[in-house]
């Protein structure tokens, strides 16, 4: 059943809609729609099922479309927009994220010595049919011991040393903080200096809770919320080397990676919605609410770091992150490298969201 908070509109309420450039909205939904054809997309528990999403699909594989007007008229056809209202009284929220660029080295030496890390071979999958009896309901993942399954090693265990010596070793990184905030983004493009150029991105992660660092220093004082921004928190890391690390050391979640190809330099990685991200149309949202594929219109007036006197285009969901928590919570794909980078260090706005909900859905439920 579709959610009450999902509240129809009509296209001319969404600011700015006739304006966007809706031919790269469709062709991030066309990723989309080749890769279900392989496995189809979990439906979210807000109603906007991949039953409803398959036609849409499938149309966009056989119909051409090659202008704006084209990819609008597709949109309208098979959507009508709602407005997603939030019980919350912060209303809704964009940030931003990136795939990081980085010089990094096939082996250890005296300047690269910060390692990205394979999935070990401990590290099992948990779910409710498998979960030990006590363990914390949150975890995804557990180290898999002789008498059972335990809690896996945290970031200060495995930074300090406690899966050295398995060959997990991907690449290696001059700086600590680079590292730290390619695990946060969960993908990187690795500048080999070899002349390579090599990807890596998310396999599995540790499943302790992902904690900001950003809320604990505003929390102490140490950056000012209006100051708050990625860029402002690696500021402060490379000006306090002696309280970076244990500062870092307050996020126990890990990530470990897994090597990808670089098929088209200017796609992102691949993301949970197993496409291509493309940036500033790719949206990661909470996974358990909506569905990948889902079209979104984001409206945030005050966002400018796209260019333009504000932020309203149409981005499809295809991603998620564990600070993605909400029906109007979303993360922004910027793009590759530091221009992408600054770009998404500085989204922190209120915004928005219009989901465009299959009008076979709103037409059985009466609205």
């Amino acid at each position: 059943m579709l959610s009450s908070l999902f509240r129809p509109v009509d296209f001319t309420d969404c600011p700015g809609w006739r304006d966007d450039q809706h031919l790269e909205a469709f062709r991030a939904f066309a990723r989309s729609a080749e890769q279900v054809q392989i496995k189809p997309y979990k439906s979210g528990s807000l109603g906007i099922n991949f039953e409803a999403l398959a036609p849409i699909f499938a149309d966009s594989r056989e119909t051409i479309v090659e202008s704006d007007g084209e990819a609008r008229a597709f949109f309208e056809k098979w959507f009508r927009p709602a407005l997603i209202e939030n019980t919350e009284a912060a209303g809704g929220f964009v940030t931003g994220f990136y795939e990081p660029e980085v010089v990094a080295s096939p082996v250890r030496t005296e300047r690269f010595t910060v390692p990205f890390l394979r999935r070990p071979a401990d590290l099992v999958d948990i779910d409710d049919n498998n979960r030990p009896e006590g363990f914390d309901p949150y975890f995804a993942f557990a180290r898999q011991i002789p008498t059972g399954r335990v809690e896996y090693f945290d970031r200060p265990a495995i930074e300090r040393g406690a899966l050295e010596g398995r060959g997990l070793e991907i690449a290696y990184v001059e700086s600590q903080i680079d590292a730290f905030f390619i695990h946060v983004q969960g993908a990187a493009r690795l500048k080999m200096t070899d002349g390579r150029l090599r990807r890596i991105t998310y396999a599995a992660k540790t499943g302790h809770r992902f904690t900001g660092i950003g809320k604990i220093l505003l929390e102490s004082g140490e950056v000012a919320p209006d100051k708050m921004s990625m860029q402002s928190i690696r500021s402060w890391l490379a000006e306090h080397p002696d309280r970076a690390q244990a500062l870092m050391w307050n996020n126990r979640s890990y990530i470990f990676f897994r090597e990808a190809e670089v098929d088209d330099a200017a796609m992102g990685p691949i993301a949970a919605a197993k496409v291509p991200l493309t940036g500033g149309r790719s949206l990661a949202v909470d996974r358990l609410l909506h569905t990948f594929g889902t079209p979104f219109y984001i409206h945030a007036p005050d966002l400018k770091a796209f260019g333009g006197e504000r932020f309203a285009r149409l981005m499809i969901a295809q991603d998620t992150g564990s600070a993605i928590v909400g029906p109007v919570r979303g993360d922004l794909f910027a793009g590759s490298g530091d221009t992408a980078g600054e770009i998404a260090g500085g989204i922190r706005h209120k915004a928005d969201f219009y989901a465009l909900v299959p009008r076979v859905l709103l037409a059985a439920s009466g609205r």
